[in-house]
């Protein structure tokens, strides 16, 4: 990529080096915590990028984080997940606005690839609607005390905490909640339909240390949906890989099955096809690397409408790409347990989590009509 600095290159070569050799096991761990390429990639000083060099990061810009998710999920969908939720979601929201205290408590473990923060938002009555949560924090004998239920949470087994968004008395804020607290009781543990665990939890009279506040007061809402954004980053370049895995799926798959005494990629409506897909995969991927590409930290965090556009076009993408490739392939794709209908099932949640399409069309709509449509010289 000719605007990566030469240090992003480096990375960007490393990461791919890497993720090749998690190729053998790709698609086995069907919503298993790969902890043995997290680990891997924490050994090669990859994992995190973007998180703080004094809690194992790299300390790196956010680009680079886009980068090492774009490499390694193409090759394997879940260890491309579980770096995109760890690089760009509940870590980075502890590293941009956490205590001293509460990032060397959790980041270094993370860092290592021996950890994980999941991110509890969602409620039984509050979903894109934040303002309908429920969840509090409120102030009892001079200590914070978090009341309420979390649900579609994903992660949580294997979680030491969760960046937990509630409302102060004064407003919406964050907190990171410890999983191991007595005063949290699992309701119930769903499975979604790639089989990735989602957890609805009980939240009663858990203490919460002032080191564990993470946003609070005039700017706490503000700051949260700054690090939706990051989020939405993370969403949109996982998908995006994901949708290469499956382009990449269906070309070699085309260029070796023979019908009619020639490979089916001979056939001018195979190459339309193959090149309509890898259109919509170039376009994706230009689309976040656009939006990440001037993103670093609290200085100049990724924008609100590039993000919201990204998020919006490669989970559709995605979509349309791996259904294509399912096309391609035909009945063999459809079968449980190929590589395709695993991704499919994984891309269709990309449509929901992270911000739904309608959820992001009336950001989208909202961010032109109060900053009108960019000039060009901010495209």
């Amino acid at each position: 990529m000719e605007s990566l600095s030469p240090e992003e290159q480096v990375f960007a070569e490393a990461a791919e080096e890497v993720a090749e050799t998690f190729e053998e096991k790709a698609f086995t761990w069907r919503g298993d915590m790969p902890w043995e390429n997290m680990q891997t990639l924490a050994d090669a000083d990859l994992l995190c990028p973007s998180i703080d060099e004094r809690y194992g990061g790299q300390g790196m810009s956010d680009l680079a984080a886009v980068l090492l998710v774009d490499a390694v999920g193409r090759v394997c969908p879940d260890t491309g997940w579980f770096t995109y939720t760890q690089s760009t979601v509940g870590p980075r929201a502890i590293d941009l606005f956490g205590s001293e205290a509460v990032k060397e408590n959790y980041l270094p473990d993370v860092t290592a690839g021996e950890g994980h923060v999941a991110i509890a938002m969602s409620e039984p009555d509050a979903g894109s609607d934040v303002a309908s949560m429920n969840t509090t924090v409120e102030e009892r004998d001079g200590e914070l005390v978090c009341n309420g239920e979390k649900m579609w949470v994903g992660g949580v087994p294997f979680s030491d905490a969760a960046v937990t968004w509630v409302k102060f008395p004064e407003g919406l804020g964050s907190i990171v909640l410890p999983m191991d607290d007595p005063g949290i009781e699992v309701e119930q543990e769903y499975h979604n339909m790639a089989g990735y665990s989602q957890t609805h939890f009980q939240i009663t009279d858990v203490p919460v240390p002032e080191s564990h506040v993470l946003t609070r007061g005039r700017d706490a809402f503000k700051q949260q949906l700054i690090s939706l954004n990051w989020e939405r980053l993370g969403s949109s370049i996982c998908a995006t890989a994901w949708a290469t895995a499956g382009l990449e799926i269906a070309l070699e798959y085309a260029q070796n099955r023979e019908q009619f005494d020639q490979p089916i990629a001979d056939f001018q409506g195979m190459e339309w096809k193959l090149a309509e897909m890898y259109r919509q995969v170039e376009t994706a991927a230009a689309t976040v690397y656009n939006a990440a590409g001037s993103a670093q930290g609290h200085e100049n965090p990724p924008g609100r409408l590039r993000t919201s556009v990204a998020k919006l076009h490669c989970s559709e993408t995605a979509e349309r790409v791996v259904s294509e490739a399912i096309q391609t392939v035909g009945a063999r794709a459809y079968q449980q347990g190929n590589p395709l209908e695993y991704l499919y099932r994984l891309t269709r949640g990309r449509r929901i989590a992270a911000g739904t399409d309608e959820v992001m069309k009336n950001t989208i709509a909202r961010a032109l009509k109060k900053e009108g449509v960019p000039a060009v010289s901010d495209r």
